[in-house]
């Protein structure tokens, strides 16, 4: 009787330490790397931002990291998340077409690996996409330029320059061909004219979307091509940074100044400079991608796979990453013009009017 009580205590005890042991398991803080590819534009600062306050008031640990554009070191970053068992990897490529090794590692330890706005091309270790409607940018883009010059219905010529992202970036083709959707066939009839006549992304690329680089491809381009007084009546830039780079060179050039007036300049993620630049009538539009949308769309793919559900996605037919079809979730862009900044950005609450405005006035 006496050995059938021991028998039975030390059973209590070892179903209490089980039961212990698996309510730690179940309560445990699971830990989230995100990796970014740049502090060159502000908009990966303010995704970080959005992604660190959401995720932790979610009660996750997060641990965030920067490429400052150097492929090895997010090679390295991600090797070091995968060695300390980090349970999902949130990745914006700096070079998309790099990781195909080090998410393998990935794959074997099962983590889940979380593409973010920029696609992983060249393996079938990424999980799941969230993007926004990359060729519906580069659309909005060249139909801003359409309707601004009313390429329709004039006759023209008009002068456009036209730039692009960076050829490591995947988006970059999606921007470059929803804009070329548009323009592409005023630049075959001759209403649009490119002066340089660098039309292909191959030529019009600006490596790491670095702004210095845009305005030294500007700069050459406006000495090449318009310092004989020749009008250019628009340049095509995919994203903010690009534009203050040329913004930048059309400054220097003289432009803005004696009456002389900037051309059209597109845009996109709406960053506080650019949107004190469109104030000003140096940059014409933005698109706003907001980083809001993306991390809650991306916190609610994380909550689902931890608890082995299957994410929420609604397109399973455009990133073909030339290994497998990946799962995405498309949230839609919108246009910010000097006419409707203050209902997206500011009555939204993703900026006070006193980050872009020292006097209200204007209002």
């Amino acid at each position: 009787m006496k050995i059938g009580r021991r028998v039975l205590s030390l059973l209590f005890a070892l179903l209490f330490t089980l039961s212990v042991a698996g309510c730690g398991n179940w309560e445990r803080v699971h830990k989230i790397g995100i990796l970014m590819p740049s502090k060159n534009e502000p908009r990966w600062t303010q995704d970080s931002d959005s992604l660190l306050r959401q995720l932790q008031a979610k009660g996750y640990q997060v641990e965030i990291k920067n490429a400052e554009d150097d492929v090895q070191r997010q090679i390295e970053q991600i090797e070091a998340m995968i060695y300390a068992d980090w349970d999902v990897l949130v990745i914006a490529a700096h070079d998309g077409s790099q990781l195909t090794q080090v998410l393998q590692k990935a794959a074997d330890k099962r983590m889940k690996v979380i593409a973010y706005d920029r696609l992983i091309m060249d393996t079938a270790n990424v999980d799941y996409y969230v993007t926004f409607d990359n060729f519906e940018v580069g659309r909005l883009q060249g139909a801003y330029l359409e309707e601004a010059l009313d390429l329709e219905f004039s006759s023209g010529p008009f002068n456009i320059e036209i730039f692009s992202g960076a050829l490591t970036d995947n988006n970059s083709m999606f921007f470059y061909e929803g804009a070329m959707s548009v323009l592409m066939p005023y630049i075959v009839s001759g209403k649009l004219v490119v002066k340089s006549g660098q039309i292909g992304m191959s030529e019009t690329s600006i490596h790491a979307w670095q702004r210095g680089a845009a305005k030294d491809r500007m700069t050459e381009l406006l000495r090449d091509y318009y310092k004989d007084g020749t009008e250019l009546h628009a340049v095509l830039s995919p994203n903010d940074g690009l534009a203050m780079g040329v913004i930048d060179a059309l400054r220097e050039f003289g432009l803005g100044s004696h009456g002389i007036p900037f051309p059209l300049l597109t845009g996109q993620d709406s960053d506080l400079e650019n949107i004190k630049a469109i104030i000003n009538g140096e940059q014409s539009m933005t698109v706003f991608k907001d980083t809001r949308t993306l991390a809650d769309r991306i916190i609610r793919m994380i909550d689902d796979i931890l608890l082995n559900d299957a994410p929420e996605t609604n397109d399973s037919r455009t990133y073909h990453n030339n290994v497998k079809m990946v799962p995405t979730f498309i949230c839609k862009p919108v246009l910010v013009t000097k006419d409707n900044f203050k209902q997206v950005l500011i009555d939204s609450g993703y900026y006070e009017l006193s980050d872009i405005l020292d006097d209200h006035s204007y209002m």
